[in-house]
Parts: structure tokens; C-alpha cells; sequence
């Protein structure tokens, strides 16, 4: 008996696990961080909130015919055809109604659309699969890459509590300010997604949408890639972090800094030694969502590096490739994409690791001055 009781004790256990599991689960949408988001939410509500009203009102009266009217013995069933009165009613009723919900719909719609006044102005571009911000206004910008580790995705650690959802440069933005976002894509199609901030708004190649938020509380609020873009679309997270306006002004004179000591880097004398250390973290970075950390590539759409012709003969070749991308191909231009410091490091490296061993390097200078010759 006490063995029955153990085995029934675990199967009540096992079957009560996946609804405990689900105890912090919700079935209605976040108010959010922002006085958009909230607007959303509370013009949710009120929508919600008339239709369950309706849906009452229209099964009460259903429910009330179907009973009253019903068939029964020694009845004679009432005989009419039309009745202008409930005609007039049941069109004005949904018409005034219709008006009602379109009056705090529309001004929700008109005040997500409004960007004008921003005090900060981001420019978000979308790339197969990261995403870069540029502060317009502060002349700095940056790539965000998804930062989760290949060991993760293969189930060979344990994963993060924010899996696939972490990168390794978020976006940042003071608390309490207007940001307009200037949205744009480089090759297909992205779409900028953070739920928090009820926003949700597409990357178009050629094209420029714009949004704007204002972020209440400081935090990191994560968010997604939501249009199909490829074979890593599902890896292309959204990161933002809302911080105090004077942490904001300290962070902006860091990245001012940063990318001055960037732009002296080119004019440095490299070594090997630097260049391969600097390019396998760029290629890392950039180039081995299609070519595999390995150089190993996936063919045909994605060729390998690892002893290819491109790899270990013309360097003038190699470099026109990376700078310029192929037409008609998956390979992405990245002139303006990296820096020519990575950009070196990057063709480097491609030409002296896993086997190449060209022994051949070029420096930022050298890519710096052929890109001011095209």
C-alpha cells in the first residue's frame, strides 16, 4: 500500500507540475513602460470591456428567444415579418458604438505617429541578422549582435535566463526623453520589435519609417526581430537600456571617445600578431553566421573560406569581396559596415587561420586608401 500511495504521490506530483509551472502566466497584454504602451493597453481594455458587454447583451437576448419562443404544446407561435423600429435601432446602436471606440482609437493612432519635437534622434538599420544604431546627432554608431553562445544554442551548457536574448551592445537611451527612431534595412526586410514600448515597426531596404518612445522607468527591455529574414532571423534580438539622463551624457562622451581612438587606430603600425587576435573577434562577429566558425562555409549559398581560391591567392580580390559584397549573392558588402581596422583584421585573419597560412597581411592604411580610390 505504501508503495501505491509513493507512485500515486508521484503521479499527482508530475501532473500538478506543469500547472504550477504555469502559475506566472498571464492571459492579458502588459501595460508597458511607455505612455504609448499604455495608451495600447488601456485602449485594449476599453475595446475589451465593450465587447464583452455586447457579447452579453446579444447571448442574453439569444438565449431569452430560444427559451420564451420555444415550441412548446397548446403554443401558437407569434407571426411577423418586419418591425421598422428594431431596423432603425439595431443600425444606430452599432453605429454609435463604432463611434465611441474610434474616438480613443484615433487618438492613440495620431499621438504614436507624432515624432516631431524628439530630443534625440537614432537611426536604426537592419542587417542580416544585427542590428546598428547611429546617433545621428552625436555623429557614433555601432553594430548589436546577439550575444548568446553557440554552446547554448547546441545544448551543451545550460541556458541563460535571457536566451537568445541577449547582445553584446544595446541600445541606450536617457529616461524621460522623446527618441525618435529612423528605421531602415541593408539587404531584406526586419522588423524592430520591443513589446514593452508597444512598439513594433518595420525595416525596409531604400525606405525610412520612423517611431518615437519615451521610456518612463530605467531598465533593460528586450525584444525581437519579427519579419523573416533569413536563416538566423530567430538569433537577431533587440536590446534596450533606459538609463538616468546624467549616467546617458557620461555613456555618449565614452562613445565619442571610443570612436576617435577608432578612427587614430588606422594610422597605427599593426602587427600579425594583432591583426589575427582583432580579426578572429570581427569575424566571430560578422562573418561566421554564414561561414561557420570554422571557415567551413555551407554551400553553395554560403562558400567556404577554408582553402578557397579567394582566401589564398589575390589579395587585391580578397579585398574587393568584403569590401564591396557580390551582386546577385548572399555576401553582404561591409565597407561600410566595419571599420578599417576590422576590416584588415578581418581579411587577415581569413588568410592565415584554420590552415591558410598565407603569411600575408594588410593594414588599415592600406584598406583606407583603397577605399578612397573607388
Amino acid at each position: 500500500m505504501r508503495v501505491h500511495a509513493k507512485r500515486a504521490g508521484v503521479l499527482l506530483g508530475g501532473l500538478m507540475a506543469p500547472a504550477l509551472s504555469m502559475a506566472d502566466w498571464t492571459l492579458n497584454m502588459s501595460p508597458g513602460v511607455t505612455g504609448t504602451s499604455n495608451d495600447i493597453f488601456s485602449l485594449h481594455m476599453t475595446i475589451l470591456w465593450i465587447c464583452v458587454v455586447i457579447g452579453i447583451v446579444v447571448f442574453g437576448v439569444m438565449f431569452w428567444s430560444i427559451f420564451a419562443h420555444r415550441k412548446s404544446p397548446g403554443r401558437k407561435p407569434a407571426n411577423f415579418h418586419e418591425n421598422t423600429l428594431v431596423e432603425i435601432l439595431w443600425t444606430i446602436i452599432p453605429l454609435i458604438i463604432l463611434v465611441v471606440m474610434a474616438i480613443p482609437a484615433t487618438a492613440t493612432l495620431v499621438d504614436m505617429y507624432d515624432t516631431t519635437e524628439a530630443d534625440i534622434d537614432i537611426k536604426v538599420t537592419g542587417y542580416q541578422w544585427r542590428w546598428k544604431y547611429d546617433y545621428i546627432d552625436e555623429e557614433f554608431g555601432y553594430f548589436s549582435t546577439m550575444s548568446t553562445s553557440k554552446d547554448e544554442i547546441y545544448n551543451r551548457t545550460r541556458k541563460s535566463e535571457n536566451y537568445l536574448l541577449d547582445v553584446d551592445n544595446p541600445m541606450v537611451v536617457p529616461v524621460g526623453a522623446k527618441v525618435r527612431l529612423l528605421l531602415t534595412a541593408n539587404d531584406v526586410i526586419h522588423s524592430w520589435w520591443v513589446p514593452a514600448f508597444g512598439i513594433k515597426k518595420d525595416a525596409i531596404p531604400g525606405f525610412i519609417n520612423e517611431t518615437w518612445t519615451r521610456v518612463d522607468e530605467p531598465g533593460i527591455y528586450r525584444g525581437q526581430c519579427t519579419e523573416l529574414c533569413g536563416k538566423d532571423h530567430g538569433f537577431m534580438p533587440v536590446v534596450v537600456k533606459a538609463v538616468p539622463q546624467d549616467e546617458y551624457d557620461a555613456w555618449v562622451a565614452e562613445q565619442k571617445e571610443a570612436a576617435q581612438r577608432e578612427r587614430e587606430l588606422t594610422q597605427k603600425d599593426w602587427t600579425m600578431e594583432e591583426l589575427m587576435e582583432r580579426g578572429e573577434k570581427a569575424y566571430a562577429t560578422a562573418c561566421a553566421s554564414c561561414h561557420q566558425a570554422d571557415g567551413s562555409g555551407a554551400p553553395p549559398a554560403f562558400p567556404a573560406l577554408k582553402g578557397s581560391q579567394i582566401a589564398l591567392e589575390d589579395m587585391d580580390a580578397h579585398l574587393d569581396v568584403v569590401v564591396n559584397g557580390v551582386s546577385g549573392t548572399a555576401m553582404q558588402a561591409f565597407g561600410d559596415q566595419l571599420s578599417e581596422v576590422d576590416l584588415a583584421a578581418v581579411i587577415t585573419y581569413e588568410r592565415n587561420a584554420w590552415g591558410n597560412n598565407t603569411g600575408e597581411m594588410i593594414t588599415p592604411k592600406e584598406v583606407f586608401e583603397y577605399k578612397n580610390q573607388e
